[in-house]
C-alpha cells in the first residue's frame, strides 16, 4: 500500500518536472516560474496567500489551538483534500485516506497570517503540517515513514472506522 502511494507521488513529481523541462530547456524557465512576489518569499505567486479573515476573527494562534484541540486529525495543507495544490499535500492526504479516517483541514493559501501562525505554533517551517490527537506529528515525509513502519496505523487505530 505504501509502495503504491510512493510510486504515485513519484510519478506526479516526474510528470511535473518533465513538463517544466519541455517548456524551457536547461531549466531556465523554471527559475522565472519560481520567482516570488511580495513579502512571502517561500511561495510562488500562484500560491500567494490571501487574507480573507474578518476583522473580529480570532487570532491565528487561537484558531490553530482550537483546530488542534477540537479535531483528532488536523491538516494544514496547500489547497483542499479534494484538490491539493502541491505534491507534498497530496501525499499527506493520500496516506491518511488509506486508513479511512476522518480529518479536518485548512487551506494555508487563503490566509498569510494563518500560515505564519501555524509555523509559529508548531515551530515547523514547511507544509503540510499534520496534528494527530493534539500532537504535532510533522509533514508528508514523516507521515509516509510512519505509514511504512506501521507506527501510523497504531497511532490512528482508535480513529479508524470499525469493520
Amino acid at each position: 500500500m505504501a509502495h503504491r502511494i510512493l510510486q504515485a507521488f513519484q510519478r506526479s513529481q516526474l510528470a511535473a518536472s518533465s513538463s517544466a523541462r519541455a517548456r524551457a530547456p536547461y531549466g531556465l524557465g523554471i527559475q522565472k516560474q519560481l520567482s516570488t512576489i511580495g513579502e512571502d518569499s517561500d511561495t510562488h505567486s500562484d500560491f500567494r496567500s490571501i487574507n480573507k479573515a474578518p476583522s473580529d476573527a480570532p487570532s491565528a494562534r487561537e484558531l490553530v489551538e482550537k483546530d488542534v484541540k477540537e479535531n483528532p486529525i488536523m491538516l494544514y495543507i496547500k489547497g483542499v483534500p479534494d484538490a491539493p495544490r502541491c505534491g507534498f499535500s497530496k501525499l499527506a492526504v493520500s496516506v491518511l485516506q488509506q486508513y479511512g479516517v476522518s480529518f479536518s483541514s485548512r487551506n494555508i493559501l487563503e490566509d498569510s497570517e494563518l500560515k505564519e501562525g501555524i509555523k509559529a505554533f508548531s515551530n515547523w517551517p514547511t507544509f503540510p503540517q499534520i496534528f494527530i490527537k493534539g500532537e504535532f506529528v510533522g509533514g508528508s515525509d514523516i507521515i509516509l515513514n510512519m505509514h511504512q513502519s506501521g507506527e501510523l496505523k497504531e497511532k490512528l487505530k482508535d480513529l479508524m472506522p470499525s469493520k
